[in-house]
């Protein structure tokens, strides 16, 4: 299991899954967010306590939640569930203790062009923490 929590702790979230990788997404919002996602599903292996307040595109496919109080980033919400019933989200690693997580390979993902997965370049989340 993987815990992390934003600035203040006032949001918590646990990942009980072990992920393959942590992904750096270059779209326009997590280019600005700095975040590294790691993905799974509500109530199955993602949790987040807390309050929390939202940000949505014009209520497109996702929200992403952060901490009202100190603003970091937490999370993101799928607004629809999968076909399985599943709401698909993701956490954010950089909110982990970096011991935790500094092993896990980085996947990227371009979604600001092409809307692909890239290949893996050897770097993990250890070498994005400077």
């Amino acid at each position: 299991m993987i815990e992390g929590a934003c600035h203040c702790g006032a949001v918590r979230w646990k990942f009980e899954a072990e992920p393959d990788g942590a992904t750096a997404c270059n779209c326009s919002i997590c280019r600005r967010y700095g975040a590294l996602w790691i993905y799974g599903h509500e109530g199955v292996d993602v949790s987040v306590t807390g309050p929390t307040r939202s940000y949505q595109r014009g209520g497109r496919h996702l929200a992403y939640l952060f901490c009202p109080h100190c603003a970091c980033v937490v999370s993101w919400r799928g607004n629809h569930l999968e076909k399985d019933g599943r709401r698909r989200m993701a956490v954010n690693v950089r909110l982990a203790e970096p011991a935790s997580v500094a092993h896990l390979p980085i996947d990227h993902f371009d979604g600001l062009d092409s809307f692909d997965d890239l290949p893996r370049d050897g770097r993990k989340v250890a070498d994005y923490w400077f």
